[in-house]
């Protein structure tokens, strides 16, 4: 099977709409150590992300990290562009049999060339390693316009957000989405909304909700070094972490911070897609920047009360926020705009306040029930523990390759 397989890959490149002249032969270099081919095919689970591997650590590095104990994971980033006339691949072992690959490829190329490019510098790390594809697991609909043609035993479409709501989306994205559900095998959704819509499209879609490593978080219930950015900045504090973008509400932000200026605001991560000079600038609004996975529980362990201040609009609608299960694992009572899936999942939690950003007294309040709910830390331990029990990203990992094996066995006896 496995040399059939190779024996087609080395023609398939023939069956895109590629230009005649791209020299392959040139096209392919790799910035990296020195990879060893094995005398056996090494099974590798293909991750085409939009999100770098070191931007923030969420669903993608949870759910590629325990698969790496399955298959190798080849992390596929977004190309870079360069001003040079050759194309290479750059590649980084980021934990054991996780390799994290960034095309790069000059800028002198029309899009069809680009594409053609793109698939061979894949391929050809590909069949220089011998590595065979078991799993193409897609993250973005757009890298499918150049790696449609790669063979694999299965097709996963992970749909963690609804990435043609986001600011500056590709006009194409909502077109290709539509093909890779038609392809894939099974379909992932990270929240209950895009479940809805998505399980409409594609009769083999599940439900994956955003999940969380309990233990990494409760570590912030003890007694932490703070850290010194936040050491210094008085209670009560309520905090924040996550991609500043379009969808944190900044007159909310704002609006909270003028009307409590005792109160300190501690807001965390990079800012992306919108003018950081619209970050509201006030005395107890504290912007820390991005900080990595392991440091969050440090100063988690530090805040009174954590707050996910989403605006209400498109690029909210379907969102699942991986932060909330990780405030309450860390034992710290959560203040939320009224986001779907939240409403959904936590709205009998008695230390999940879900209000509506309109009412600024009433935000307000619930900050402050918030507040009170800290004083009382069995309380809040115990109303964590209801929710969290079954949630897991081990748990996760194990249903979503339970159900990738019973596909797998499937068509297998189809083949017989």
């Amino acid at each position: 099977m496995h040399e059939n397989r190779t024996l087609m890959s080395q023609n398939l490149g023939q069956n895109l709409d590629f230009p005649a002249h791209v020299n392959r032969a040139s096209t392919t270099a790799f910035k990296a150590k020195s990879f060893i081919a094995t005398q056996q095919p090494s099974e590798v689970l293909i991750c085409f992300s939009h999100l770098r591997w070191n931007f923030v650590y969420q669903r993608p590095q949870h759910l590629m990290t325990r698969f790496a104990s399955q298959y190798k994971v080849l992390y596929v980033e977004e190309h870079v562009y360069i001003d040079e006339h050759r194309s290479y691949v750059a590649v980084e072992e980021v934990k054991n049999d996780i390799f994290v690959l960034v095309p790069h490829i000059s800028t002198i190329h029309d899009k069809n060339t680009q594409n053609a490019i793109l698939f061979d510098l894949l391929q050809d790390f590909l069949e220089k390693n011998n590595y065979y594809t078991s799993i193409k697991w897609y993250l973005t609909p757009m890298m499918l316009q150049w790696s449609k043609p790669m063979l694999c035993n299965i097709t996963i479409y992970d749909c963690m957000d609804e990435l043609s709501a986001f600011k500056y989306a590709p006009s194409e994205l909502k077109q290709l989405e539509e093909e890779l559900i038609q392809q894939a095998d099974l379909v992932f959704t990270g929240g209950a909304s895009l479940y809805k819509i998505k399980s409409a499209c594609h009769n083999d879609t599940h439900l994956f909700p955003s999940s969380v490593d309990v233990d990494h978080f409760l570590t912030s219930r003890g007694s932490l070094d703070a850290p010194i950015d936040q050491k210094y900045i008085s209670g009560p504090r309520i905090g924040f972490y996550g991609v500043l973008d379009e969808r944190l509400d900044i007159k909310l932000l704002k609006a909270l911070a003028l009307c409590k200026s005792d109160w300190n605001f501690i807001i965390i991560g990079p800012v992306v897609k919108i003018d950081i000079n619209d970050l509201p600038q006030l005395p107890n609004i504290h912007y820390l920047g991005a900080k990595t996975y392991e440091e969050l529980p440090y100063y988690l362990s530090g805040w009174d009360v954590a707050f996910i201040p989403f605006a209400i609009n498109e690029s909210t609608k379907f969102i699942s926020p991986t932060k909330t299960p990780e405030y309450l694992a860390a034992g710290r009572p959560v203040v939320s705009t009224p986001i779907a899936d939240i409403v959904s999942t936590y709205q009998d939690c008695e230390i999940v306040h879900i209000v509506d950003a309109a009412d600024l007294p009433a935000f307000i309040q619930g900050i402050e029930r918030a507040l009170e709910d800290s004083k009382d830390k069995q309380k809040i331990y115990q109303a964590a523990e209801s929710v969290l029990q079954n949630m897991s990203w081990d748990k996760t990992f194990l249903d979503m390759h339970n159900l990738i094996l019973a596909k797998q066995q499937k068509e297998a006896n189809n083949v017989e």
